[in-house]
């Protein structure tokens, strides 16, 4: 079943009441997904470096030494803190050295997300209960992705929740299932892809992850992903510029998008849209079968 959610800003001047315009969307998800949920709010930019959310089974983990071993062995200004259960660190290096290093010396972590501007945050329960966790109704940023799952082809678990990255600022929501990822898994690791779980929307995640790195343009590697991926599915999916939603060729799960001048906005069900401000004026419509709908910053 599960719930995809998703709010992209036009104008900036609403960027202070992203959380608080999202949250309700999120919540009104919650008979499609009532057991897990999660976001992926873009904003708070890193340009000079990156930005890392991380989690550790651990709630007493001690994130400022890890912070001190990375500015040691980094030679790197490092910053953090600490929203529930993850920690946001802000090191002044690039992506690929600060995962690398979280996985040589800190291998007990788990990374959510990495990139400029993405933060991953999700947990197990019901969507109320998570937003309040993370305080997402008090977020600023500039567009946000969100998902309630009800999990049906694996455990309830956070690392099997969505959102799901495998690359900068990239992620990906799913409602829908794939025939075909075990096959399409195999492939992207022989491409240098790693996988956390064996859910197979992030096998999805990847392959868009992959189909960037060959240098498509997100439009581009959404068409492509019609054609290779065998199954049933909406997508939404969150960059560092930009915003994008597309369905399966056959479509039978369910979409709407909603667009004024100061936003777009998808949902599964047109419930989750109705607090938002402008609505009754939007232009609404259901995302035809097999077609990429694609928002971005110049």
């Amino acid at each position: 079943m599960c719930g995809i959610v998703g709010l992209y800003l036009k104008n900036p001047a609403l960027e202070s009441q992203l959380g608080a315009l999202f949250e309700p969307m999120l919540i009104a998800m919650t008979d499609r997904g009532p057991d897990s949920a999660g976001f992926a709010i873009y904003g708070d930019e890193v340009a000079d470096g990156c930005k890392l959310t991380l989690r550790h089974e651990n709630p007493e983990y001690d994130w400022e030494a890890l912070a001190e071993a990375a500015r040691a062995e980094l030679n790197a200004e490092v910053s953090w803190f600490q929203n529930a259960t993850v920690a946001v660190f802000k090191m002044h290096c690039n992506a690929e050295t600060a995962t690398a290093f979280m996985a040589e010396k800190a291998a007990d972590v788990m990374v959510l997300s990495a990139g400029h501007s993405i933060e991953i945050l999700k947990e197990v329960g019901l969507p109320e209960q998570i937003a309040g966790t993370f305080n997402l109704k008090g977020m600023k940023g500039t567009h946000i992705i969100g998902h309630t799952r009800m999990a049906t082809e694996s455990a309830v678990t956070m690392a099997g929740s969505h959102p799901f990255s495998t690359g900068e600022d990239l992620c990906l929501v799913h409602n829908g299932s794939l025939s075909n990822h075990n096959r399409l898994r195999l492939e992207l690791k022989r491409q240098g892809i790693h996988f956390e779980t064996e859910n197979d929307s992030e096998v999805a995640a990847g392959y868009l992850m992959h189909r960037l790195q060959e240098g498509d343009s997100l439009t581009e590697a959404l068409e492509n992903a019609l054609t290779a991926l065998d199954g049933f599915f909406t997508f939404t999916i969150g960059t560092r510029d930009g915003f994008a939603v597309v369905r399966d060729p056959i479509a039978c799960k369910p979409a709407v998008l909603a667009e004024t001048d100061d936003y777009v906005a998808m949902a599964s069900e047109y419930q989750a849209l109705t607090t938002l401000p402008g609505i009754e004026n939007a232009r609404v419509w259901e995302p035809e079968a097999a077609r990429v709908y694609v928002w971005e910053r110049s």
